[in-house]
């Protein structure tokens, strides 16, 4: 009887641990909802860097860490998704430079966009990220050897990216990070719904969950 007795208490315990944590996440799927409705600009700002088509019904928020290598790991796999459905993806990027000193190399992309060259120095910065990245101990002068690759004005970005609105921007989205409860890079928003459980096929499920939703067969 004693054991009997252990065992429903043990599986009372499981069973409010499972419905606390349902609960939680319906609480906070709401609460990013809510946000995505009334205050879209949480997800999106006038600065926000985009990829893809205007007409796209599914956005995909992606809060990034340009010295994070789980950022970079999920670059190729976030184009792989956009390509898979052309049209209908549209990429945000938000930064969090949570590494220390990642904020100059936000800096250098926010300085790209003058040369149009934003989405091939984000590249550059990801291919080449082992080598000034290495065990989250970012060297920002290595970077400056990948940058000509891609065509860039050195002088020009050395200049540019000190420019005082970048810190403005960083400081904003590193607000709208705290609001949305980003702890972690990359965090990834779809149309306003959190990825509450990391990995590629959990982000493609959301993704995909979501392009059904708005593009009805």
């Amino acid at each position: 009887m004693k054991y009997v007795m252990f065992g429903l208490a043990c599986l009372a315990i499981l069973l409010a641990f499972i419905f606390g944590s349902s609960y939680y996440k319906k609480q906070q799927a709401d609460k990013y909802d809510f946000l995505a409705k009334e205050n879209s600009s949480t997800f999106i700002r006038d600065h926000s860097p985009t990829l893809g088509s205007d007409d796209a019904k599914v956005f995909l928020i992606k809060f990034t860490d340009p010295a994070c290598e789980t950022c970079a790991a999920f670059d190729p796999f976030v184009k792989q998704i956009m390509n898979a459905y052309p049209g209908k993806i549209k990429l945000v990027i938000r930064y969090t430079p949570f590494h220390d000193g990642a904020d100059y190399f936000v800096k250098i992309l926010e300085a790209s966009k003058k040369q149009g060259k934003y989405w091939e120095t984000m590249d550059i910065m990801y291919r080449s990220q082992s080598y000034w990245a290495s065990h989250h101990n970012p060297q920002p002068q290595l970077i400056w050897q990948f940058l000509p690759k891609v065509g860039l004005n050195i002088e020009q970005i050395k200049q540019d990216m000190n420019d005082p609105a970048i810190v403005k921007i960083i400081q904003q989205d590193l607000a709208d990070a705290k609001t949305l409860n980003v702890q972690k890079t990359p965090g990834f928003f779809v149309n306003g719904k959190p990825l509450q459980e990391f990995g590629y096929q959990q982000l493609q499920y959301l993704i995909e969950s979501e392009l059904r939703a708005q593009y009805p067969q």
